[in-house]
């Protein structure tokens, strides 16, 4: 088993996408022909968004999302962090956490998109044992 997608709920899904486009350079995989379903390529793994209108007409609840009470969050690895963050809040995204140096390794930085949803902005674990 792998795992094929991860869908986030949206408002608009083309703005989402161009978005995402913009702050971190990722390829848009397919916009459907209604606006309600989207995809960006990112490897083997897309990430996927559908409008919160298409998740109501087929009866879901769809919740709401709080940066600062995050249920999950998106990482995106970088070798430069402070060029990605800078990118990142450019394109509109909000500073959640100033990059800083973590003690496992790595540097670290949050912001958050429109919607509201996390996303860390990091390096590679560095691994610290001689």
């Amino acid at each position: 088993m792998k795992l094929k997608y991860t869908i986030l709920f949206v408002e608009d899904v083309e703005k989402t996408l161009e978005f995402y486009e913009n702050a971190f350079g990722l390829k848009r995989a397919m916009l459907h022909e209604g606006g309600d379903y989207g995809e960006l390529d990112t490897g083997s793994t897309t990430l996927s968004f559908s409008s919160i209108n298409l998740m109501n007409e087929l009866g879901k609840d769809i919740g709401l999302v709080d940066a600062q009470k995050p249920v999950f969050e998106i990482a995106f690895e970088t070798e430069n962090v402070e060029k990605a963050l800078q990118k990142a809040l450019n394109a509109g995204a909000r500073l959640i956490q100033d990059i800083r140096e973590e003690p496992w390794g790595q540097t670290t930085s949050y912001v958050a998109d429109h919607n509201g949803f996390l996303i860390e902005i990091c390096s590679a674990v560095r691994n610290n044992q001689s």
